[in-house]
C-alpha cells in the first residue's frame, strides 16, 4: 500500500533539523497549546493536550524545553508512559496559524525544585516538569489545518450542538447521579486553571 506513494522530497525532507533554531524559538514564544505524544515500551500509545500562556513551552536552549506540568485530572498517563519510556513528541499550536511545530525529543521528569528553570505561571507552581531534549524539530505544513477550518470563525459549531462533559461523563462513567451542567463545570474549573 505505501508504495503507491510518490517519495517525500525537497523541503518535505530538508526542513527537519536537530535544534530549536530561532524560528522555532520564535514560533514557542507565541504558542498557548500543544499535544504531547507519548508511548509505552511495548507501544501502548497516548496524545494529551497541554496549554497555558503563550510561551509555557520554555525553551533552556537550541536543545533543551521545560514543559511544566499543571493541575489535571490525576490520571497521569503520559507522565506513566513517559517513566517508562522517555521519547516524546510534541505538536505546537499558534491560534490563526495554520503551520504547526513538531518537536521529538527524550523527556526527564522532574520535580518543580529540580527543574533548571522557574516554570510557574499562574503564581502557583506545576505539579512536575517535564525537561525535553530535542532531537529534531520541523514546521508541518497548514494543509491539515486549512482543510479543517480550525482558526476559521465560519467553521464554528455552537457548543449547544453537543451533550455537556457532564452528561457524556454520566453515561461513559454509568453514575446515577444528575450530570453537572456546562456551564457549572466551566465555572469550577475556572477556579482550578
Amino acid at each position: 500500500m505505501l508504495s503507491s506513494y510518490p517519495a517525500p522530497a525537497g523541503r518535505s525532507i530538508a526542513k527537519e533539523i536537530t535544534r530549536l533554531d530561532e524560528h522555532c524559538r520564535a514560533f514557542l514564544a507565541l504558542c498557548p497549546f500543544a499535544v504531547l505524544s507519548s508511548t509505552t515500551p511495548d507501544g501502548e500509545p497516548d496524545v494529551a493536550p497541554r496549554g497555558g500562556e503563550p510561551g509555557f513551552l520554555r525553551v533552556l536552549d537550541e536543545q533543551t524545553l521545560i514543559l511544566p506540568d499543571r493541575v489535571g485530572n490525576n490520571r497521569l498517563d503520559s507522565l506513566r508512559k513517559i517513566a517508562r519510556n522517555p521519547r516524546v513528541a510534541l505538536l505546537c499550536m499558534v491560534p490563526g496559524f495554520d503551520e504547526t511545530l513538531r518537536i521529538y525529543g527524550r523527556a526527564d521528569l522532574r520535580t518543580f525544585e529540580t527543574a533548571p528553570i522557574a516554570a510557574d505561571e499562574t503564581g502557583r507552581p506545576p505539579r512536575s516538569v517535564m525537561v525535553i531534549r530535542v532531537d529534531r524539530a520541523f514546521m508541518h505544513c497548514p494543509k491539515a489545518l486549512m482543510r479543517g477550518r480550525l482558526w476559521d470563525p465560519d467553521a464554528r459549531v455552537p457548543r449547544s450542538t453537543f451533550a455537556s462533559l457532564g452528561e457524556v461523563l454520566r453515561a461513559h462513567s454509568g453514575a446515577s447521579e444528575p450530570a453537572e451542567s456546562q456551564e457549572d463545570m466551566l465555572h469550577r474549573y475556572q477556579s482550578q486553571l
